[in-house]
């Protein structure tokens, strides 16, 4: 049989070179009808191209985090707006100082923001002091929308314990910055809101939702409508803040009314503490992995938990 050399050589035309070298030069694109197709980005972008443009931001993701040997995820979620306690404790000093009482008002929602972006920074560090050192099998990873608040703040505390952590942002009528705590190579970007709750679920083995406003609330429904009708697997679904979930969420209702199951109310757990958020997950997967016939079906790995470690 003939050598077929390295199959990972380089074996198409150079085309991101040809591309690069006319733009250098200032030379316009050659006829539509002249260029490669896979270098062809007017042809790419085109309405009855959207399904190859799906299929390739399901596929550039999953190369690189195959490539770094990710399998596992905690994923954080919410608010884009809460600021970090800096940030706060510069504009309550301000408010104050002016006496203003709109000022005041927002004031106030900054300090209880201020204390959501800290539980979710501390609740990052958690996720990472257990991932420290753990093999592929039972290392997880944060993982967030990438932009700035709840989701800076759990990739912040992962990096400080010098953990990679994982950025999932979205092209938006006003661009959302991806945050400076989100591991370059691990910083993707998508257009299809679709293809990014894809991602964010078929890594996951938890999801700790911080309050948060419509993309929260979405992103939430989204993985309780999957856990419900088993098209996921299920997983701890933790919700941090319970005087804010459960005054923005009357669940009970549903299913005082027959639209859900008195069972669908299991999907979900409330939790105060970063500590408590990281036990509910801790929890979770020691009883699942003493159950043989459960780690058959379950997503996820046996997370292997040190007896030092604390509770």
């Amino acid at each position: 049989m003939k050598n077929k050399g390295n199959l990972s050589e380089q074996r198409l035309a150079h085309a991101w070179e040809e591309l690069q070298e006319l733009a250098d030069q200032g030379i316009a694109l050659p006829p539509e009808s002249n260029r490669l197709a896979f270098a062809d980005p007017e042809f790419l972008l085109r309405r009855e191209t959207r399904s190859i443009r799906l299929q390739i931001e399901m596929l550039k993701p999953e190369l690189e985090l195959e490539r770094r040997q990710i399998d596992h995820t905690v994923v954080v979620y919410g608010s884009a707006r809460v600021p970090s306690p800096e940030f706060a404790a510069q504009a309550i000093a301000a408010a104050e100082r002016t006496g203003d009482a709109a000022s005041l008002t927002q004031a106030e929602r900054w300090r209880r923001g201020a204390a959501s972006y800290e539980a979710a920074r501390q609740f990052g560090r958690l996720v990472a002091e257990y991932s420290v050192g753990k093999p592929r099998q039972s290392h997880v990873y944060i993982c967030t929308g990438g932009g700035p608040g709840i989701m800076e703040a759990a990739n912040r505390g992962a990096s400080e314990m010098g953990e990679p952590t994982i950025g999932l942002n979205i092209t938006l009528p006003h661009e959302q910055q991806s945050n400076p705590y989100v591991t370059p190579d691990l910083n993707f970007k998508f257009h299809y809101f679709a293809l990014r709750k894809m991602h964010f679920m078929v890594r996951a083995v938890a999801l700790v939702v911080f309050p948060g406003g419509f993309g929260t609330l979405d992103e939430l429904f989204e993985v309780m409508t999957l856990v419900q009708t088993r098209k996921s697997a299920q997983v701890p679904i933790v919700l941090y803040d319970s005087a804010y979930w459960k005054k923005l969420l009357n669940l009970e209702l549903l299913a005082e009314e027959g639209m859900i199951s008195p069972e669908d109310l299991n999907l979900l757990t409330y939790v105060d503490t970063p500590e408590d958020a990281w036990r509910e997950i801790r929890d979770f997967y020691l009883a699942k992995c003493s159950d043989p016939k459960k780690v058959a079906v379950a997503n996820g790995p046996c997370l292997v938990f040190n007896s030092h470690e604390p509770a």
